[in-house]
């Protein structure tokens, strides 16, 4: 799949793929105990996009263990990156700026003096307690993952959050002293004290485990183990967000991280050097802890804290909008010859589908709302480019099958017909495919009737009549029915089984059948 994409790249590195700004730029500078992290959003509210991210690997929690304070060489890398972030954000004009500290800062002896010194630098430092880490990470899944329910566990290089969440809602939370610049420590005194370290910081913060939920990975380790597993398995689809592992895998990956060298980890697409010394450890500890809490599933989170301090703050309504659909309609409409036209789309071919559920009018939907994102492409790449978008681009709150239903139903449309892609059939059934293909029919056809506009779609109707769909149109409006239209009417109904007929106001009409051997 990938050397048929790539080709797709190169074409379209100068197109346009986000859409204008909906409001003020924001951005998160996240001081954690490994790293010191600026990123800038801007775009929509409820699901804005990253316009920079830039990290330093300070280290501030590097010392804790063993002295209590953050090294002096330590500190000054972090203000150094802390200042050139500030100077950043003022030069692109970001109105609103959320500096935050965790574990290092706050735990350190010397924290106070990292604080002071960051508010010379025109930065107020808000230092973040245990509770409120593990609900800002907890909300960062709900962002990305709205549906979550199970348990959130962000590591990070001072401290191990635990959150409960469900019903878009964050219950107990616990913050343990088991981030991964501390675990060193605790293996080296024998390869048990970590699990009896676990089980008794559990007991005794209260937390009691509920056997068969979820466990969300959040943090930068966790996700660079969920990258090398993708590599072990040959996952086709290179995209950790909601990347799924069985519970038994964390202890699997710990005895198989513990004999790959260093070297083979550094190979690994995605994977920073700065997570290869401390991928063992935190192996280890998931191992441990979906033992302890008798977690049913490993899914991956993309999302975390940055992003849940952006949620928290969001009113009810604009959190309640779905994720997915707010990023379609905003890439959809950056890039449509004429906008707003989407939903009239998804109305439209409606009736052909009154079987899809809830989940597959969802992706349907999205199809509809990105079906003009590969007009500027060379017509000969515009399948391969809709593949693309809906393979690659940075959706949230869709799954690995989900994609690849979206990314056939554009493939589809954009003129690729109805057989999936190469790597898409490893991805996605193959009848989520097969109905991912019609709404990519049925979308075509009403582009090629509309011409890309909305009027024409609002003065006809599609309808699926048993063995038949017929194509409504009034009768001072059925020259719209051109040669090209009866084509692409013939080619959904030929690729659905059935037969087609167009009708004027008055239900006139002529019945035609599919060709031979096109059932």
């Amino acid at each position: 799949m990938n050397s048929m994409l790539s080709r797709v790249r190169a074409v379209a590195e100068s197109m346009a793929t986000s859409p204008q700004p909906a409001h003020a730029r924001t951005a998160i500078i996240d001081i954690g105990s490994n790293s010191v992290r600026l990123v800038v959003y801007d775009g929509p509210r409820r699901i804005p996009f990253i316009l920079f991210n830039e990290k330093v690997m300070a280290g501030l929690g590097a010392s804790l263990a063993k002295t209590g304070a953050i090294e002096p060489d330590a500190m000054e890398r972090g203000l150094r990156a802390i200042g050139r972030f500030a100077h950043l954000c003022r030069a692109m004009k970001v109105t609103d700026i959320r500096c935050v500290a965790t574990a290092a800062v706050r735990d350190a002896t010397n924290g106070h003096d990292f604080i002071a010194r960051a508010r010379a630098l025109g930065l107020t430092v808000e230092l973040l307690t245990g509770a409120q880490e593990a609900i800002g990470a907890a909300m960062g899944v709900l962002s990305g993952i709205p549906h979550a329910d199970g348990i959130v566990g962000d590591l990070g290089g001072g401290s191990l959050e635990l959150a409960r969440v469900r019903g878009g809602a964050v219950e107990q939370t616990i913050s343990l002293p088991l981030g991964v610049l501390r675990l060193p420590q605790i293996r080296a005194k024998g390869p048990r004290l970590l699990e009896r370290t676990v089980a008794k910081m559990l007991d005794k913060a209260g937390w009691r485990p509920e056997p068969d939920l979820p466990f969300y990975l959040v943090g930068g380790s966790w996700r660079a183990l969920a990258r090398f597993d993708m590599q072990l398995t040959h996952f086709p689809l290179p995209v950790v967000h909601q990347y799924e592992m069985t519970a038994a895998r964390a202890e699997q990956l710990a005895r198989i991280v513990s004999h790959v060298d260093r070297a083979r980890l550094k190979q690994i697409p995605a994977m920073t050097g700065s997570r290869v010394p401390t991928l063992p450890d935190a192996t280890a500890l998931l191992s441990v802890v979906v033992r302890q809490l008798k977690s049913s599933r490993l899914i991956v989170s993309a999302y975390g804290l940055r992003e849940g301090l952006l949620y928290e703050n969001l009113p009810q309504d604009i959190r309640a909008h779905d994720p997915l659909l707010v990023a379609a309609e905003a890439e959809g409409e950056a890039q449509a010859r004429f906008r707003g036209h989407g939903d009239r789309i998804d109305r439209w071919i409606a009736p052909l589908f009154p079987d899809d559920d809830a989940a597959m009018r969802r992706i349907r939907r999205a199809a509809c709302l990105l079906a003009d994102v590969s007009w500027r492409a060379n017509p000969d790449f515009r399948a391969e480019r809709g593949v693309e978008i809906a393979l690659h681009s940075n959706w949230v709150g869709i799954t690995a099958d989900e994609r690849a239903m979206l990314a056939q139903a554009l493939h589809s449309h954009f003129g690729g017909g109805v057989t999936a892609p190469m790597g898409l059939d490893r991805i996605a059934r193959p009848d989520a495919l097969r109905r991912a293909a019609l709404w990519g029919l049925a979308i075509r056809l009403a582009q090629r009737l509309s011409g890309g506009v909305e009027g024409p779609l609002a003065v006809s109707r599609l309808e699926h009549q048993g063995d038949r769909i017929a194509l409504y149109l009034r009768d001072d409006d059925v020259d719209l029915f051109g040669e090209a239209v009866e084509r692409r009417l013939r080619h959904l109904a030929q690729a659905m089984g059935v037969k087609y007929q167009l009708l004027g106001g008055q239900g006139q009409g002529q019945e035609q059948r599919p060709e031979q051997g096109q059932r």
